[in-house]
């Protein structure tokens, strides 16, 4: 399967600026038929806790424009976008539409962020209550989102219900950078599982982002990876590779129901 990652410099809370973005960058490298597109987390606005310029409204302008690329490019496309919640909280979400524009998943984020002080993301967005699954060609996959990554339990509950690819949108700081990569490998080699890792890129009011996208195997070997620009990585992965070192390592079947 074929890969496209789409490493955004996203334009601060300004949908359409973002949208001429990705079809200026998915018009220079145009992605073949069948190709898994992923954009970052927020992608449309960058990661804005003002739910009046970020929060869909009744159009949902941002999964119509999700939808739109994936009919006209014939690719599944993932990307991330906040809807209304409950008690006036919006919902950071991971969507993902099938190459006819059939909505595959919708992810809510299970761990909003709580490193800003007044402007923690968990005082503007509800957290989901677990995982989502949707099957991509011969993959099983579940999409999570940025600070998600740090809690290797979300991981094992997919994992457990069948997951062998993690789709990982993000906002993530450059000075934690190393953390990024890490944990992203980490995922992959103790869930025997291939890791895609979407990262925006550039500066946002409050941090320098840092890029470095990744698709990772199940052996934690990084197969592909972006610096700092503004890009399009691809790279291609294989359900068999899972398949084959799952079956030959005993790691999984191992594992207690609990870890």
């Amino acid at each position: 399967m074929n890969i496209a990652a789409v490493q955004l410099d996203s334009v601060w809370e300004d949908p359409h600026a973002n949208f001429a973005k990705v079809e200026r960058l998915l018009a220079a490298d145009p992605p073949g038929a069948g190709t898994l597109v992923v954009l970052p987390e927020m992608f449309g606005t960058g990661f804005s806790m003002d739910l009046s310029k970020t929060m869909h409204g009744d159009s949902r302008e941002t999964e119509t424009f999700l939808r739109t690329l994936a009919t006209r490019h014939r690719c599944t496309v993932t990307g991330g976008v906040i809807n209304p919640g409950t008690n006036g909280l919006g919902r950071n979400e991971s969507v993902t539409f099938a190459t006819d524009g059939t909505l595959l998943a919708r992810y809510v984020k299970q761990q909003p962020f709580t490193g800003f002080g007044d402007a923690d993301e968990s005082t503007v967005h509800e957290a989901g209550t677990g995982p989502v699954l949707f099957r991509l060609g011969e993959f099983t996959a579940a999409p999570l989102i940025c600070y998600d990554l740090r809690f290797p339990e979300l991981f094992r509950a997919a994992m457990h219900r069948g997951a062998d690819l993690f789709i990982v949108i993000a906002v993530w700081p450059e000075v934690r950078i190393e953390h990024w990569l890490t944990l992203l490998k980490a995922r992959a080699i103790e869930n025997l599982a291939f890791v895609i890792g979407v990262n925006r890129t550039g500066r946002e009011p409050t941090c320098e982002c840092g890029g470095r996208s990744v698709v990772i195997s199940p052996h934690g070997e990084i197969i592909a990876e972006a610096g700092t620009a503004e890009t399009i990585l691809t790279a291609q992965i294989s359900h068999a590779e899972a398949a084959a070192w799952r079956a030959k390592f005993p790691a999984l079947r191992d594992a207690r129901r609990g870890s």
